[in-house]
């Protein structure tokens, strides 16, 4: 990496557009992922899946398999479950078996694992394996689950809703008495939003090589992870094994998207089959696989209703959320995650004074559901903007101006739902959305659009996104494995040459670029000379990876931490060298200099000295040059903040929906490298423009997944992603060290509620809106067949 900071960052590092140094690498096609790591020996397994939704093994014949092939049922493999729960009475558990036993709860699960020398003849014998099923009764949806005598999807689950939370309550909804906000609203406003579930999809999907390294009495498992500990822990304790007898590493990762911060039950049944076998065993899931029996996301249903003043403010709102988690609950984070996040996440960025909500885990007979990127708040985001939207046609307001009136503009917050918001620019970005579009004349272009009988909206999302979750945030669910504080370490050589290593674990984020920046502003160097490593559990004593946008708060500030200490260690060594006091002595561009004079020494010197030349240290000074941080976040956390503003145009004839503008005003405190963000915010808005308008995962009513090739599943390209401008404003956050508010999800979590908002704006005047993502085709052009001859007056 070459690069030289801008001038407007004052020769610091933080803030400057440093090119990724993971690029050169990841573009000549010299990234080593987990599929690329072959090596002597390696058998390749496969799995033998279900191929019903519920039913009961039968029995299980492997008399055609051929000979030299090991086949691996769950007697064979005795791994122990994958058990994720809460401490909550509310929580019902649905532990997942690595491989199934007596019984099966969704097509793909898997029931017998199979290794041979080529992953041909795996594919191969795995069809050769004679599984007898008899089929139960499937319950595939919400509805369906939730119905009166449904089938249960677990025996010991009295019903299907496994997780069933009331966490903010008010008395006196629905009462009619005095203290009742919705009996003395001027106006009652409800709405119904539904999500489809969705797949990650990621470039790389699943892959894992396990081995057992005998010199060091070690199973060593190579892995496409976004928490390399939590495989750490999952592993070991699925084959009996101590922690320190398991080592994870994750390479180069091709996408994460919360997919892969819970594990994989083929991820640990490849790990104890290696242990089992005492030779080498790697898998990696082809893309059926990964469409129908990887995890899934956000398949949800919010029903809000909000007591309203003529003016349109909020006085009251009382939610039902209602989440498809599917067939298990998934390590760490368990099927609990979405609901509770939506439960006490919902009001955002609005001023709602009173607030009651009911949210319910669902099981069905369906791949189960991990935290996909942005874990609910796409949802409540999208729920909250349609509440917008629905609350200005009742009072006869524009809807920005109802956001407006809306939005938090004092902090710190302290919400009606327990959480205390810092500061941030919410107002501000929405005006500054708004002001931009207008000034590019896309409101006089829509009124001339609609005079020519085409059909333009414009739509806004506005919203924040809570990161840099601590200990105390994930304690308060009951958690059994609760993720917490990070640590990191700089450890410089005698070159003086700085080695970072970080608990968090980047997979597409630019961590190698973003830390090193970081870690280089404390320790006076060029980012060329600090080199990050993560994700090797043997590097690292303890980390919780990467999800949540926590890296650049949580990992950042334990990387800054732990640099700052090093840093003061070579000013402390540097000053006894100099003859000068510590206090004098600053690191700049890669010296150590006395303040104020030209006396100084290089860096590398320093080091020189400090790890060859002991005997001159100072008095008391302990050898070495390596210095350890932690980090944790207390309290609510912080809050990034955006407004999304898009423009799209419909097709009378075809019902689709091409977007013509995309502009992003973002909040993410400080900015430690735009270049970087602005990448992360686009490719966020791509996930979630695709959750908006093309991607469904679809299942039958007997449980059959429907969109099992990229035939049906629909992701879209390059071509229908439109380009995406990113403007920052800078509220930079309190307590994180760094400044920095983290960023990660946001594209994802406005997009949906952005466009669907445009959406609906171009379908002014037809009397139809659409609550649902995505938004398809027939929809759009079934509302534009019922348009009036004479559209409504322009908002």
């Amino acid at each position: 990496m070459t690069a030289e900071p801008r001038a407007d960052t004052d020769g610091r590092w933080v803030g400057a557009r440093v090119p990724r140094r993971e690029d050169r690498r990841l573009l000549t096609g010299h990234g080593r992922f987990v599929d690329d790591l072959a090596g002597p020996g390696v058998r390749h397994a496969a799995f033998v899946r279900s191929p019903v939704a519920a039913g009961r093994i039968a029995a299980l014949d492997v008399s055609e398999v051929p000979a030299g092939v090991e086949v691996f049922d769950a007697a064979r493999l005795a791994a122990g479950d994958l058990a994720a729960v809460l401490d909550r009475p509310e929580f019902v558990a649905m532990t997942m078996p690595v491989l199934a036993r007596d019984r099966v709860c969704h097509v793909g699960d898997p029931v017998a694992l199979v290794v041979a020398d080529d992953p041909y003849a795996a594919e191969d014998a795995a069809e050769a394996v004679a599984v007898e099923y008899e089929p139960g009764d499937p319950v595939a949806g919400l509805d369906a689950a939730l119905a009166r005598h449904a089938p249960r999807v677990h025996p010991h689950a009295v019903v299907n809703t496994v997780l069933d939370v009331r966490p903010f309550d008010d008395p006196a909804f629905g009462t009619g008495a005095d203290d009742d906000p919705f009996a003395g609203a001027d106006h009652v406003v409800e709405v119904s939003v539904r999500s489809a579930r969705v797949n990650a999809v990621p470039l790389e999907a699943r892959a894992v090589r396990a081995e057992w390294n005998a010199s060091d009495e070690q199973l060593v498992v190579h892995v496409s992870s976004q928490v390399p500990h939590q495989v750490r822990t999952a592993v070991a304790r699925a084959a009996g094994l101590p922690e320190h007898r398991v080592r994870v590493v994750v390479p180069d990762v091709g996408g994460g998207f919360g997919l892969k911060c819970v594990v994989g039950r083929e991820e640990v049944a490849v790990a104890v089959a290696a242990l089992r076998s005492r030779r080498p065993v790697a898998w990696a899931e082809d893309r059926r696989e990964q469409l129908t029996a990887s995890f899934h996301g956000h398949e949800q249903v919010h029903d809000l209703r909000a007591a309203v003043t003529a003016d349109g403010t909020l006085l009251a709102l009382d939610a039902d959320i209602r989440c498809d988690v599917g067939a298990y609950s998934v390590f760490p984070f368990t099927h609990g995650v979405e609901p509770l996040m939506a439960a006490h996440e919902l009001p955002g960025v609005y001023r709602v004074p009173r607030y009651r909500v009911r949210a319910r885990a669902v099981a069905t007979h369906k791949a189960p559901t991990a935290p996909y990127r942005g874990v609910s708040r796409p949802q409540i985001v999208l729920a909250m903007e349609r509440l917008m939207a629905r609350i200005a046609a009742t009072v006869g307001l524009d809807p920005v101006e109802v956001r407006r009136r809306n939005l938090i503009d004092r902090f710190p917050w302290s919400g009606v739902n327990a959480i205390t918001y810092d500061a941030g620019s919410y107002r501000e970005s929405l005006d500054r959305c708004e002001a931009v579009l207008r000034d590019e004349g896309w409101y006089a272009r829509r009124e001339e659009a609609a005079r020519a009988g085409r059909h333009v909206g414009i739509g806004f999302a506005c919203f924040n996104e809570r990161t840099g979750y601590g200990t105390g945030a994930f304690a308060a669910r009951g958690m059994d494995v609760v993720p917490g504080p990070d640590l990191a370490e700089a450890r410089m050589d005698p070159s003086g040459t700085v080695l970072v290593t970080s608990g968090t674990l980047g997979h597409g984020q630019g961590h190698e670029t973003t830390l090193a920046q970081v870690a280089a502003d404390q320790l006076g160097l060029h980012p060329d000379r600090v080199r990050v490593r993560q994700g090797d559990t043997d590097l690292v004593p303890h980390g919780w990876g990467t999800f949540a946008s926590r890296s650049a708060v949580v990992g950042g500030a334990a990387v800054q931490g732990a640099a700052a200490g090093l840093a003061a260690k070579v000013r402390r060594i540097a000053a006894h060298l100099l003859e000068a006091a510590p206090e004098d002595v600053e690191l700049v561009d890669g010296r150590a200099v006395v303040r104020g004079t030209v006396v100084g020494m290089p860096v590398a010197e320093v080091a020189r000295m400090a790890l060859h030349q002991a005997h001159r240290l100072p008095p008391g000074t302990e050898p070495g040059l390596t210095v350890g941080a932690t980090f944790d976040v207390e309290g609510s956390g912080t809050f990034s903040n955006a407004t999304h503003g898009v423009v799209c145009e419909l097709e009378a004839g075809t019902g689709a929906v091409r977007l013509l503008r995309y502009l992003v005003v973002e909040d993410c405190g400080v900015v430690i490298n735009p270049q970087i963000v602005d990448g992360q915010v686009r490719g966020g808005v791509a996930q979630g423009v695709a959750a908006a308008l093309y991607e469904a995962v679809h299942y039958d009513a007997d449980g059959n997944p429907t969109s099992a090739s990229l035939m049906d599943y629909l992701v879209p390209t390059a071509h229908e992603v439109p380009r995406v401008d990113v403007e920052h404003l800078e509220t930079p956050c309190a307590f994180s060290r760094t400044g920095a508010k983290g960023m990660g999800e946001g594209g994802t979590i406005g997009a949906p509620a952005a466009v669907l908002d445009a959406v609906n704006d171009a379908l002014r005047g037809t009397g139809v809106a659409l609550d649902a993502v995505p938004v398809r085709p027939q929809d759009v052009a079934a509302a534009l067949r019922r348009e009036p001859t004479h559209r409504e007056a322009v908002r």
